[in-house]
Parts: C-alpha cells; structure tokens; sequence
C-alpha cells in the first residue's frame, strides 16, 4: 500500500489579474510617457499573466518629481495621522491576503502555503508595526532632533516582492518620507496590487509612487533627485550603487547576498534540526538571501544528520506553486534557473559529491530538483558564491572554535543557524558569528518588531523594529 497526497490546487477566482497594469504616479496609473510594455509570466507554466508598463527616464523623474510635490504636505501631516494611514494599509492587506496570495504565487513561484502563511501575514504585519511607532519616534530616537529625510527611492527584489515592499515602504511613511518603489521586472504585480491598495487607503497623491522596471530604470531612481535609497538585491548591483552615491550625501542602506551559515551541534535535537534545515534552504526554492546554504556539521554525528536530511529531501513534493501540498515550487525565471544550473555544474566540476532528488518534474517552466553537495572543499565555488536555488552544501567540523572560523571564512555576513540543547554554547558560538542575524534552533523567523541586515558584502543598515526607522531620517536641529 502506497500513501500519498491528492491534489489540492488553490482555486484562481480568488484572484483577478487585469490584462493590463499602468505605473502608478502621484496617485493614479498612467501610462507610460517613454517606457516600454513587457509581460510578466507564471515561471511555473511560462503562461503570460499580463502586460505591465516598465518606466524610461522620464517616468522615474514624474515619480519622483510627485514625490517631492507630496513630501512637505506629507512630512506636516501629524505623526497620528500617518499611523492612521498605514494601519488602513495594514487592514486591507489582510482583506486582500487570498488574492495577494494567489498572486505572489503566479508571478513568483513559491509556493501558496508560503505566500498565505508567511509573505502576506509579513506584509500586513510590517505596516501594522510602523504604524503604531508613527506617533512614538521620540521613544525609538531617544529625544533626540529628527526629520524625514523627503523623497526616498526604494529597489525591491523579486523573491518577496510583497513582503520587501512592506519593509521599505512602512518605516519611510512612518517617518514621514515620501517614496518611489521600483519593484523587480520579473515579479511586479502584488506590488501593482499594493499600488491599488494605497491608492483606496486614500493616501495623499504622489506619497507613494511605484514604478515597475528594468535594471535601467533601478538606476535611473538611485541617480535621479532623492535624497535616501534603499536597495535589496545582488552584492554586485549594491556596489555599483554605493559608487554612485559616494559623496553625494544621499542616504543608503543596502541588504544583498548572503551565503550563510547552518551549524548542528551534537547535542542538537538532530530531527527538529533536519526541519530546520529544510527550511533554511528550501523555502522558496532557496531565493532567499539569508538562506542556510551552508551547513555545517559536528563530525560525530554529521553520518547521521546527513541520512536524515536525505530522507527528509526524498519526501519533499516538487511541482505545482498552487498546489497546498507542495513544498518547493518553480525556480523564478529562465536566467536564475541557468545560473542555478551552471553553479551545479561547477560544484561537480570541482570534485564534490552531488546528490539530487529524484522526482518528476514538470515538462513546461522553471524546476531544479532539492539538491545536496557532500565532500565540499572550502574553496569550492558552491561553498563561496551564492547560488540562490534549493542547493546545500554540506561541510563537517570538529570543535565549537573550527564551526566558528569556518562559519565567518566568507564574504558575506548575513544570517546564521546555530542547533545545540546547550545554551551557553549558542551564546558564546552566536556571539562570534560575524552575522547580522543568528538563530538558535530555528530558522528563517521573521518578526516585524525585530531587525535584520548584514555586515561585509551582505551589505549595511537595518530592517525591521525601531532600527529600521533610523535610516529614514536626519538627526540634529
């Protein structure tokens, strides 16, 4: 007898998707003056889902010119009002959160149970946070003298294109910013969604603008008149921004890559460390950048871990995003997927041991099967650069002291697991880590009240909690 899951597809009358989507400048959508209009496709099917108008030039000046011609209107506004304002935000995320999900799933990839159980409730919570410190940034400041830095550009990255927003955009309106958001061109619609959002939480014309794009138009909005950008994506693209504003005296945060850390103790509840595991590297097909890509294993008991890690892969179910049973979706775009492949590629190459599940995968879209590397050199490729696709690789040490020094033999200082029953020795092992987030027998747990960034090429500033609030803001009389 054979015991397996039937199919429990998430119906799609949830969600209206228009045939077309406008930019979305100083509280209307309008079309295009001197951009271009593209589709965005289902990586899962490769089906069109709509057209939406990407911004030239002289877009990103309209948006950011309605940005300006908002911000002092904005910034006056009482603090209270600007709570009100995201709290409306907040609520009708959560009215919209089946619809928003359906189609953070069809334009992205993830799975459903991941944008209805986590992308979502993120989103709505970010804003539901922000605005109750709208009226309380002297507590988060300490007394001190503030005011809103004016026009913010914000780049969003395509693996949580909802959630990013929410980030970005709740602490700026809290603070009393106006901003233009530039989501990924390949995941542009719940962001559209947001715009439609907004735009019935009746927020003045021109506080919010958003701008979907090309890289072309990301660099547009970090050259073009604001006065603060943050950015979330590639290490690469971070620098060339922080080139392009060096001297400038614009504000800058940058969160990008990461090739983080996962390290099992032996004394580790090693089953609720293999779930961990799993879900430090395969929620969302790996697009994540703090994702627990490298694991490290106390050599006592890596044998041990590795075959349960192993047979938990094997029952992972591979296929459609919609599909409430399914555990890892499609890989977001045909580009990712060759990289995801070629990095593979090289793991093989250079002498490391693949092991990839076996599983059918679809015949049309993007899939990469979960994927293990044993017998990982340090200097491997896999080991070093980040791969952002369901790959681990797993590496072994011997002593607290040798996980550390492993752990922080990276270019990147994102995030960091740490699985032990003891917890002096999470403490003293997390206090080491040159890593802007560590969890202790857990991973990838977000919380709105909490911050997150990085140190080294994972980039600078932080997200989330009253730490999030700073960089939006100019200290002094």
């Amino acid at each position: 007898m054979k015991w397996d899951y039937a199919p429990a597809p998430e119906s799609r009358d949830s969600a209206t998707i228009k045939p077309r989507y406008d930019l979305f400048i100083g509280g209307r959508f309008v079309a295009p003056t001197d951009g271009t209009v593209v589709s965005t496709v289902n990586p899962a099917t490769e089906e069109v889902l709509a057209e939406v108008a990407f911004a030239g030039p002289g877009d990103v000046a309209l948006a950011v010119e309605a940005a300006r011609g908002a911000a002092a209107g904005w910034a006056a506004l009482p603090a209270l009002e600007r709570g009100k304002y995201l709290f409306r935000i907040a609520r009708l995320l959560q009215e919209r959160a089946r619809e928003l999900a359906i189609v953070e799933t069809l334009d992205g990839g993830k799975p459903i149970r991941e944008s209805r159980d986590v992308d979502v409730p993120l989103a709505a919570a970010h804003f539901f946070s922000y605005a109750g410190w709208a009226d309380k940034l002297q507590y988060a400041f300490a007394g001190r003298e503030f005011a809103p830095r004016g026009v913010v550009g914000q780049v969003v990255p395509w693996n949580f294109p909802l959630l990013m927003a929410a980030w970005k955009l709740a602490p700026a309106l809290a603070t009393g910013n106006t901003a233009v958001l530039k989501p990924a061109e390949t995941t542009p619609l719940t962001a559209l969604l947001l715009a439609e959002i907004i735009e019935e939480a009746g927020l003045p014309d021109g506080v919010v603008n958003i701008i979907p794009g090309d890289g072309s138009a990301g660099a547009s909005l970090v050259r073009s008149d604001v006065d603060k950008v943050a950015f979330t994506g590639s290490t690469a693209v971070g620098k060339e921004i922080q080139r392009a504003l060096a001297g400038t005296g614009k504000g800058l945060t940058l969160e990008l890559g990461g090739k983080s850390a996962n390290i099992v103790f032996e004394d580790a509840a090693l089953d609720q460390a293999v779930e961990g595991i799993i879900e430090g590297i395969f929620f969302n097909q790996g697009h994540v950048c703090c994702a627990g890509s490298r694991l490290l294993l106390q050599e006592s008991v890596a044998e041990e871990v590795v075959r349960k890690l192993w047979a938990r892969m094997e029952r992972l179910r591979v296929g459609d995003p919609l599909d409430k049973n399914t555990d890892v979706g499609a890989i977001n775009s045909a580009e990712q997927l060759a990289r995801i492949t070629s990095m593979v590629e090289a793991g093989e190459r250079e002498g490391a041991t693949r092991r990839s599940v076996s599983c059918a995968l679809p015949e049309a879209g993007y899939w990469f099967a979960p994927t293990m590397f044993l017998d990982v050199a340090p200097a491997n490729r896999i080991a070093v650069e980040e791969i952002f696709g369901p790959v681990v690789s797993v590496t072994t040490f011997r002593s607290p002291g040798e996980a550390v020094e492993k752990a922080n033999n990276s270019a990147y200082g994102l995030a960091a697991g740490v699985w032990t029953d003891n917890g002096a020795k999470a403490f003293e092992v997390a206090s080491k880590l040159r890593a802007g987030v560590v969890w202790q027998n857990t991973y990838n747990k977000f919380d709105p009240t909490a911050a997150f960034g990085g140190y080294k090429e994972s980039g600078f500033g932080r997200e989330g909690g009253p730490a999030g609030l700073s960089p939006y803001v100019r200290f002094g009389g």
